[in-house]
């Protein structure tokens, strides 16, 4: 661990990246392992590598963290615009570096030191990059930027004050269905107005990511998108496999829980934001500001064992969360980390709701990970792939249950029925974003208007209590614009789907025996990325959400412990 940290958040410095200093470094890399005759000297020069590129890591994202704070800093978007353009050339650099490595006589020599799956990453890598699709790599990343500014600056009238689109969130799960229905229309009437424009960028990355598939040698970017995330153990079939349980499974319950939540809040007719108040009373609030929150979330890590506790300590030291929402910061919410300071940031924008502290659970959970891995002495182990970063940050979110009375006083048990209930509704939207995206890249040449279309046909097979009579934007199935993973990281949403189904594993253990669940979780944790995604799930006894009957597995005792609630009294 980095316990000699000595600087706050605030202290990074903001190095701007130049193109001729780094391409000058990494030209001297690739001679030093162009040299090399023996495993021995290039495992040298693979150390001098890690370490530059551990620097460039670490420089990019304190200037993506500080654009994401202030979108409308001219230092740090030009910052930001800077490293769009040079993250595709530093690209390139590894590429060759890669390249070097896979083809050198003394790889087994290496792959002994290293382990065989350091270089089928890198094989992976090789059939997702080369320097060919540099121009498209760079207009890729202005144009993800692009759709960044776009929403992190909205600005939407509502009631004679104006509010970001996380700040506008509270309003649509209101006890009052008449402000629901107005901040509904104010978020639509937004996306609507930008709509063209949202459109227009996603085309245009869409065509981009054709063009790249094609010059690279595959029929569409479906291939590419797989490789581009590091899967090597599954496939778009298996994925559709996957979907497929969901579909047959979990859309019958979620259709029973959505049915009863009506029933008790009385609404006849519901509308798509009907669905976000839960109950009758209101949705679960936190029982305390910001600053009481991330106190509770510092007993909470700090109770559930050494390794949390010095971890959530790290992070209130260095001032390594920016959590409140504010004018001008970039929406949602992600964990990143600085690993040349061995430090993991947590970036959020809280609102008043129960999302507040999913945020210090959720990605308090990515952010452990990070904290528990950095001691792995190889960087590409540090980090698994996205599916299974995503185990750890919603397996969190359970392992916080004992916690609620804490965070929620008297809502404590509303929060647990509306935690796990969400949860299990969420998987049919994790396939209806997966399955648009797949339908997307196969007919790249799609009009706005067939991809709104096909959109709405998935909402009306997925979740087919939405209705949008008060919303013409989302009635045309324009609702995906807003969703930025299918703009920034393409089938990426399936992910969290997939943890999901093996955090609830971890729910089901930890209801069992509460310390043995965390103990395994925390041996996850330290795991990181050793291993692929399939051979992670098997080398820390989880069960694999691709075999056909895994999923129905794991939903059925969830449906006993939702009803435990009495719901009626909420």
């Amino acid at each position: 661990m980095k316990k000699d940290l000595d600087m706050t958040f605030e202290q990074f410095p903001l190095n701007v990246p130049s193109e001729k200093r780094i391409t000058n470094k990494l030209e001297a890399l690739i001679k030093e392992l162009e040299e090399c005759g023996s495993a021995l000297t290039a495992s040298l020069a693979i150390k001098h590598w890690n370490k530059y590129m551990t620097q460039l890591s670490t420089d990019s994202s304190i200037i993506y963290v500080r654009y994401s704070c202030d979108t409308k800093n001219p230092v740090y978007k030009r910052a930001q615009d800077r490293v769009d353009e040079l993250s595709p050339i530093v690209s390139n650099y590894s590429n060759k570096f890669e390249k070097i490595l896979t083809k050198a006589r003394y790889r087994k020599d290496l792959e002994k030191k290293f382990g065989k799956y350091y270089f089928q990453m890198m094989d992976a890598a090789l059939k997702s990059f080369d320097e060919k699709i540099i121009p498209e790599l760079i207009q890729e990343n202005k144009l993800v930027s692009e759709y960044d500014a776009l929403l992190g600056g909205a600005e939407i009238e509502f009631r004679g004050e104006k509010y970001n689109l996380s700040q506008l969130g509270k309003f649509t799960q209101d006890v009052d269905r008449e402000t629901r229905k107005e901040a509904a229309m104010a978020m639509d009437k937004w996306i609507g107005e930008h709509e063209e424009k949202l459109a227009s960028i996603y085309d245009q990355l869409v065509h981009l990511r054709d063009t790249m598939a094609k010059k690279l040698g595959y029929k569409n970017f479906v291939e590419l998108g797989y490789l581009r995330l590091g899967r090597m153990d599954y496939n778009a079939k298996m994925v559709k496999g996957y979907r497929a349980q969901i579909a047959e499974t979990v859309v019958p319950v979620c259709s029973k829980l959505y049915k009863k939540q009506m029933k008790e809040l009385g609404i006849k007719d519901p509308q798509s934001f009907d669905y976000n108040l839960k109950f009758k009373s209101g949705n679960p609030v936190p029982a305390g500001d910001p600053k009481y929150l991330v106190d509770v979330a510092h007993e909470m890590y700090s109770d559930l064992g050494k390794e949390s506790k010095e971890f959530f300590e790290f992070m209130m030291k260095h001032h390594l969360m920016d959590l409140e929402a504010r004018k001008g910061k970039a929406p949602g919410g992600y964990c990143t980390s600085f690993p040349l300071y061995k430090a993991p940031f947590i970036f959020s924008n809280f609102n008043g709701t129960e999302g507040d502290v999913n945020v210090l659970c959720h990605e308090g959970g990515h952010a452990l990970q990070a904290y528990l891995s950095f001691p792995i002495k190889i960087p590409e182990y540090q980090s698994p792939t996205l599916e299974a970063c995503e185990i750890h940050s919603m397996s969190m979110e359970f392992f916080a249950w004992p916690y609620m009375e804490k965070f929620f006083g008297k809502d404590a048990d509303k929060y647990r029925y509306l935690h796990l209930s969400d949860a299990i509704e969420f998987l049919p939207y994790g396939i209806t974003v997966d399955e648009f995206q797949h339908w997307v890249y196969e007919h790249p040449n799609a009009s706005h208007q067939e991809r709104c279309a096909y959109w709405k046909s998935l909402e009306e097979k997925y979740t087919p209590h939405k209705k949008y009579d008060y919303q013409p934007t989302y009635a045309h199935g324009a609702l995906w614009l807003r969703q930025s993973h299918i703009f920034a990281t393409p089938f990426y949403y399936i992910d969290y789907t997939l943890a999901q189904v093996c955090a609830f594993q971890f729910f089901v253990e930890m209801r069992k025996n509460h310390a043995k669940a965390w103990k395994k979780y925390i041996k996850l944790c330290k795991f990181g990325g050793q291993a692929p995604f399939v051979s992670l799930l098997e080398h820390n006894h989880l069960r694999n959400p691709f075999e056909d009957g895994n999923v129905a597995k794991v939903i059925k005792p969830l449906e006993k412990v939702l009803k435990e609630f009495d719901t009626s009294k909420f």
